[in-house]
């Protein structure tokens, strides 16, 4: 989450990038702020684009002390989606139906081309949903909460993960007092990331082996394994997305956001680039099966997944291929 009163000192990829002197490309690939020591993002853990406190890097950088965060949970902290949707105690999808809500789409504040919620606004909504009375989860009583903030649940998940790698989803449960479900889905995702990291680092090994490596229980797999492809899918078509958002950018056709990569009901990939004004379109779709087009809405790009070719008002099919170049993408967007 963005601090109270921080939000001045938020630094993306790119900031870090000019700060030490380097190209993005360079960054991306040295990775030095996965160096120990280095300040954790303040992005949260779900989050396809980084973000750091500033005045942090810049400490570490100098050789200096890096200074802490406020603690606590202030009313005036800027949450992302994901954090948002675990503070009203809900998924992910169901915050972006919430967010159109006008109670919540007049605080909306866009940090570094990221939404973001002030905690207070996001409680409001939440105490004030119809029927649900001041619950922080649906059907849950006030003040049987879950022990340790949504946000941060994969962070504590993982440093179970680290002093016991088969821990289970019932211990889980019992540390930090969320509902099964939540613990199992938070459990997969963070075995699965690190299947997918310890891939990257050995490609000769297969998956379940890198599973076995990390010392998962065979009971585990099938979900840790699962996770582990989606992750590998985002990964692997994330650089492809950026460069043509970073095209369209460029040539000023669109906002110069890093558009984040996700799986849509069906289970396909897409990512949505919002256009800049005067583009006759609000964004530009990558669906992997059906390649680029436009979309007229800029709130619901992807529309409704049906697994069918999308058709309608204000979709445009740009090219008839799954991955043009970006050239090809951008030369298509001003036809």
């Amino acid at each position: 989450m963005i601090r109270a009163g921080r939000v001045g000192l938020v630094q993306t990829v790119a900031d870090l990038a000019a700060a030490l002197g380097v190209s993005v490309k360079t960054l991306r690939n040295t990775k030095p702020y996965a160096a120990p020591g280095f300040p954790k993002p303040v992005s949260s853990v779900e989050a396809q684009k980084l973000l750091w406190d500033g005045e942090q890097t810049a400490a570490y950088v100098a050789g200096h002390a890096v200074p802490a965060l406020p603690t606590g949970e202030l009313e005036d902290d800027l949450l992302d989606r994901h954090e948002a949707a675990a503070e009203c105690g809900v998924g992910v999808a169901t915050w972006n139906s919430y967010k159109n809500n006008p109670r919540v789409a007049e605080h909306l504040v866009m940090v570094a081309g990221v939404e973001h919620w002030p905690r207070r606004a996001v409680r409001a909504y939440r105490d004030g949903r119809p029927g649900r009375g001041s619950a922080r989860t649906g059907g849950r009583p006030k003040g049987s909460g879950d022990r340790v903030p949504r946000e941060q649940l994969q962070q504590s998940i993982a440093q179970l993960l680290d002093e016991e790698p088969a821990v289970t989803a019932a211990a889980v449960v019992e540390e930090f007092g969320v509902a099964m479900t939540t613990a199992t889905s938070a459990l997969a995702a963070v075995r699965g990331r690190r299947i997918a990291d310890l891939l990257e680092e050995q490609p000769q090994l297969s998956p379940v082996q890198a599973a076995e490596r990390l010392g998962y229980p065979p009971i585990t797999h099938r979900r840790a394994l699962a996770a582990a492809r989606l992750e590998q899918r985002i990964r692997e078509a994330r650089p492809y997305v950026c460069s043509v958002a970073q095209a369209l950018a460029g040539a000023g056709l669109a906002e110069p956001d890093e558009p984040e990569v996700v799986q849509l009901p069906t289970g396909a990939l897409a990512a949505a680039i919002r256009l800049a004004p005067g583009q006759g379109a609000a964004a530009a779709v990558w669906d992997e099966r059906f390649g680029w087009r436009t979309s007229g809405s800029r709130r619901h790009p992807f529309g409704k997944d049906t697994g069918a070719r999308p058709q309608g008002d204000g979709i445009r099919y740009l090219t008839d291929r799954a991955r043009p170049a970006p050239s090809a993408v951008l030369a298509a967007l001003r036809g």
